[in-house]
């Protein structure tokens, strides 16, 4: 099991734009990420406060990052992808307290037979 610390960002973004994401991350030092389809449900209090139109189709972009590059990673998605541009993306983190499988010498290898 690999005992370096992770953070698992998710960053929501319109549909069409998780790849845009995507490359905005692997560009702060990202190696992969897993988009899955979503639909918001923000109500119309929202919309009208922040004084935009919120499209319910979206993007979820869940990248698992080293905790050192999770401030990069964040700012380069908030400065790309965040609420100022078309993509209306909003991201947060959450701590990873475990993971496996997510480099090779993470993975068990099975153990050569000594001949006696």
């Amino acid at each position: 099991m690999n005992t370096k610390k992770y953070e698992l960002i998710f960053c929501i973004v319109n549909a069409g734009f998780a790849v845009e994401a995507m490359e905005v991350a692997r560009r702060a030092g990202a190696k992969g990420g897993t988009i899955i389809r979503g639909r918001g449900t923000a109500n119309p209090e929202a919309e009208e406060f922040y004084q935009i139109s919120i499209q319910p189709d979206k993007e979820i972009l869940w990248l698992i990052v080293p905790k050192e590059i999770k401030d990069d990673v964040m700012h380069q998605l908030y400065q790309n992808v965040g609420l100022s541009t078309p993509s209306k993306g909003i991201a947060f983190s959450v701590p990873v307290s475990h993971a496996i499988g997510l480099h090779e010498e993470d993975d068990p290898k099975p153990k050569e037979e000594t001949q006696s």
